[in-house]
């Protein structure tokens, strides 16, 4: 069965998967971007830059399922990009350049309306303006059987958890601190809406946990 998945979302110590005051030139905030440390230095990450070598072991095998089984993707449009308001041109076409890594179709959060746009590698940009469940309704059909992918970032990620429609989530933790910024689980009552870990695994660089929706709510998608 299809399911609806977070993957490889990085967070500090304190529950931050941003860190303050963002901005075009920081995108993750002050300190946000060290929260990947973990990710960077491995064989899979160097590979999607093109590169060879990079680490493996533990951190290289989550990472390597990014991805994995993933026939379209979800967003907000905060991780689209940094343009807030109506949409003021066609310019801005996302952070990863003219072959994003997502090589499907991609369905991006927002209250403005915005054509498709069509990216080298297979990555097409719908924006969707009807919030999480349609994007999530768009995004199934599209991926035809396979999994959805919900790429974040928090905000996005935290609606999803509310609704009880995500079915499993992880998370490396990286041993940093932020004292600020977006918080992935302030306010939410994970066990309330269903959820348990099935995973917990520390490296040297980050401790990976799985958050699983159980059984007996696995079909509460309403």
């Amino acid at each position: 069965m299809a399911r609806v998945r977070v993957h490889n979302f990085a967070i500090s110590l304190d529950g931050y998967g941003a860190g303050p005051r963002q901005t075009r030139e920081v995108p993750l905030g002050v300190g946000g971007e060290a929260l990947h440390d973990w990710y960077f230095p491995t064989r899979t990450f160097q590979r999607m830059g093109g590169k060879t070598g990079g680490t493996t072991g533990v951190d290289d095998e989550f990472a390597a399922r990014f991805g994995e089984g993933v026939g379209a993707w979800i967003m907000g449009r905060n991780m689209f990009g940094p343009i807030r308001g109506p949409w003021p041109d066609d310019a801005w076409r996302g952070w990863w350049g003219k072959n994003p890594p997502y090589h499907g179709p991609v369905f991006v959060l927002t209250h403005h309306d915005r054509p498709t746009i069509q990216m080298e590698g297979g990555t097409v940009y719908h924006f969707v303006t009807g919030g999480i469940r349609e994007a999530l309704e768009r995004a199934t059909a599209a991926a035809a059987g396979k999994d959805v992918q919900i790429g974040g970032g928090v905000a996005t990620i935290r609606q999803y958890l509310e609704a009880r429609l995500i079915d499993e989530l992880h998370v490396a933790i990286a041993p940093r601190l932020l004292g600020s910024g977006e918080h992935l689980f302030h306010g939410l009552d994970l066990t309330a809406l269903g959820y348990g870990c099935t995973t917990h695994v520390p490296t040297a660089a980050a401790t990976h946990v799985v958050l699983t929706k159980r059984a007996q709510a696995a079909g509460s998608r309403t």
